[in-house]
């Protein structure tokens, strides 16, 4: 089946809220062998609703709506839908008799608003609301299968969970579904990567490879399409053994990885611990590392040592050191470095110093960035000079690190 998914919402268009049951839903339907063509976004009005469904029928045969299915006057999906293809909506038993239990239960009356949750399409196949009361529909029409699901998040992940998933999986006689594989990158752009793998690329057909800027970052999607498991798994380790000859040094991880993670999944496999001292940063590399399940088992603590008085009291950074190369040196991230390790006890301290701007610090032009790293009795200490804005500086700053973390310690093995 080919789908359009529509979300309704004004609030969607408003840029309240961003529209993340769209991309749910897509990285559900691909394990049913749907492709999904395209999303709309239509505010909480009748004929607005119409016209994206009169426009996406002519090209899809499947029509996933989230959102308007509410007890307000502005929830308008079924309305819209129902008054379009000339089909009545009714009342199900089992989604009233829901509806009046929630009501029930804190001693309250339904009004005839509420009881619009329980309508559905004369004729369609019901979907339970889990984790909230408007009940979903499944309604084929005119060659066109239109599903409707609610719009806040976790009734809708639910419903897609344990009513549509196993649906769809009903329908799809042919045994069809995608699998995907991300492969990321760090260290080159993505114009680079796509010249190196561009004879791939241009010959791509199962699986496909598609390049996708990320932030400071490149990732790679592999998709096949495949009835057997195993065959795509094959598919998917051939290319992928093709893409890693040409680019394996740049290639850091997969799908939901990140620097920040794996440099913690690097230390726990060497039993490593580390202590942060930032200047540039401003804590953004130990806020990244901790927000992680399972840093506690690695990081031991750390210093926001922004001042130079700081990097001296606390650190314990020798002020001619200061004096005689600046806070922004390798003499200073060096001794930065190995004053974290001692202080907080850890086997290894990683520290950054350098300049974010606007405007240039010691003589160094902004984005210039030094980068220590004391490992037992050795410390190595990294320059790069990064560009963009200040924001841009230090959140690449903080990845930088963990990326030349990584590269140290699979240096040593």
């Amino acid at each position: 089946m080919n789908a359009e998914i529509i979300a309704v919402g004004t609030e969607l268009l408003l840029g309240q809220i961003a529209n993340t049951n769209g991309q749910h839903i897509s990285s559900r339907l691909a394990n049913h062998g749907v492709n999904v063509y395209k999303h709309t976004v239509v505010g909480d009005n009748k004929k607005r609703i119409q016209q994206a469904i009169i426009e996406a029928r002519k090209h899809h045969d499947l029509i996933i709506f989230t959102g308007g299915l509410g007890p307000t006057e502005d929830d308008l999906t079924r309305e819209a839908l129902s008054e379009l293809i000339q089909v009545p909506l009714i009342y199900d038993e089992a989604a009233l008799e829901h509806v009046e239990q929630f009501f029930s239960s804190s001693g309250r009356t339904v009004s005839e608003a509420n009881k619009k949750q329980a309508l559905t399409f004369e004729g369609a196949d019901v979907f339970h609301n889990h984790a909230g009361l408007a009940c979903g529909s499944a309604l084929e029409h005119e060659g066109v299968l239109y599903c409707l699901l609610p719009g806040p998040p976790r009734e809708m992940r639910m419903m897609v969970e344990r009513e549509l998933e196993p649906y769809l999986a009903t329908m799809n006689t042919s045994g069809n579904f995608f699998e995907s594989r991300v492969l990321r990158f760090y260290g080159i752009g993505e114009s680079s990567l796509e010249a190196k793998l561009q004879d791939l690329i241009s010959a791509q057909t199962n699986p496909t490879i598609a390049p996708l800027a990320g932030e400071d970052e490149v990732t790679l999607r592999l998709t096949v399409t495949e009835t057997n498991t195993a065959r795509a798994k094959a598919l998917l380790d051939e290319t992928e053994r093709e893409i890693y000859a040409r680019v394996g040094k740049y290639l850091y991880g997969f799908d939901n990885d990140s620097l920040y993670s794996k440099a913690l999944e690097e230390l726990a496999r060497t039993k490593s611990t580390i202590a942060t001292a930032e200047s540039i940063t401003g804590g953004g590399l130990a806020t990244s590392l901790t927000s992680i399940k399972g840093a506690s088992q690695v990081v031991v603590g750390g210093f926001v040592t922004y001042s130079n008085d700081a990097k001296v009291s606390q650190l314990g950074v020798r002020q001619e050191t200061i004096d005689a190369y600046g806070a922004v040196s390798e003499q200073c991230a060096k001794q930065m470095a190995e004053g974290v390790r001692d202080r907080c006890g850890s086997t290894m301290g990683i520290a950054l110093t350098g300049v974010a701007g606007p405007d240039e610090l010691e003589g160094h032009p902004v984005g210039t960035l030094f980068i220590g790293i004391a490992d037992g009795n050795e410390t190595a200490v990294f320059k790069r000079v990064l560009s963009g804005t200040r924001e841009t500086i230090r959140r690449r700053a903080a990845k930088e690190a963990c990326h030349v973390l990584l590269l140290q310690k699979k240096k040593g093995d």
